[in-house]
């Protein structure tokens, strides 16, 4: 570790032992981090986000042995799963201890957890020595941030350490499996997916059933621009946006692979793991474009794309309402 990375740790230890909230960068996308032992600094997050207080917050420990600390009971499954996936971009969803203030659970008899894959995150939870409470920063229901740079813009002084990390590897958000019920179930894909889940612990149903707990980022409108959204193959949005450019609307595509001819707005890669990764950096640069309508282009199906339409059907969904933040 740098002097300067030296400094920057301990500068953000000190502020999370006062109670602050800080920046913190992970391998999915950025975080708003406070102690999760502290009912008040939990409440700080809530605030500046704008969340409701019912909707849960992730736990990011340093290691698989802080599992004992933040859960009830012993859990096999999760040990298989830690060993396999952790440090990386998989929250496991088990039954909390007493220590878990209800502020971090959203009132659940649940606790979502998670091992980041991030150097700097592990030193900061290796030097803190607890657990740190971060979804995503953002204002709650927009589209997450993957750059210490998107942090500032969306918080700017509300959130003044934000240590930076870098652009976040995966994108987007962690993969999130209920192991506290009988059935293992995922809640929401991620980059580790239910075919790799499987070669270590068996069947996985997918997706939430009524008696699954409420989990991060799994309402239907998420991750969404402020501008109005629409989310089309290839052949409806390019005549969608002749359509609408005919009409005088500004308009801009975000297209796989190439942009369509005279359309303006930015190409992704046609593979999913490079897709994600460039996803809410590219929405967050075209919504503030000034534009009056996005045109997605729809990816192709295939289990290795479900965590991007995924975000893409919640951000379509929640595209151009009213921002929710206080």
């Amino acid at each position: 570790m740098s002097q300067d990375q030296a400094g920057q740790i301990a500068a953000a230890v000190a502020a999370l032992r006062r109670g602050e909230v800080i920046g913190l960068p992970t391998e999915t996308v950025y975080g708003l981090a406070a102690d999760a032992a502290n009912a008040e600094a939990v409440g700080r997050i809530f605030a500046l986000k704008g969340r409701p207080a019912d909707h849960p917050l992730i736990v990011h420990i340093g290691e698989a042995a802080g599992l004992s600390q933040w859960t009830r009971g012993h859990s096999p499954l999760a040990e298989k799963l830690a060993a396999a996936f952790w440090p990386g971009p998989l929250t496991m969803i088990l039954p909390r201890s007493d220590a878990v203030p209800d502020a971090v659970t959203g009132g659940q008899d649940t606790v979502g957890l998670r091992c980041p894959a991030h150097p700097l995150a592990l030193q900061l939870l290796r030097a803190f020595g607890g657990g740190l409470a971060a979804p995503s920063a953002n204002r709650f229901g927009r589209i997450s941030p993957t750059s210490a740079a998107h942090v500032r813009e969306e918080f700017g002084a509300g959130v003044p350490l934000v240590l930076d990390g870098g652009d976040c590897e995966v994108g987007i958000e962690s993969t999130i499996i209920d192991l506290s019920s009988e059935q293992p179930r995922i809640l929401r894909p991620g980059r580790i997916t239910q075919a790799q889940i499987e070669a270590v612990i068996g069947p996985v149903a997918q997706d939430a059933n009524a008696s699954s707990p409420r989990a991060s980022g799994t309402l239907e409108a998420h991750y969404a621009p402020s501008t109005p959204m629409l989310l089309l193959p290839r052949a409806a949005l390019e005549n969608e946006a002749r359509e609408q450019a005919a009409f005088g609307k500004r308009i801009a595509v975000l297209a796989l692979g190439a942009l369509p001819a005279e359309a303006s707005g930015l190409a992704l890669p046609n593979d999913a793991d490079a897709y994600a990764h460039g996803l809410y950096a590219a929405m967050r640069r075209l919504d503030a474009g000034g534009q009056q309508l996005l045109l997605v282009e729809r990816p192709p199906d295939g289990a290795q794309w479900l965590a991007v339409h995924d975000r893409l059907r919640r951000a379509a969904a929640g595209a151009g309402g009213e921002d929710d933040s206080p």
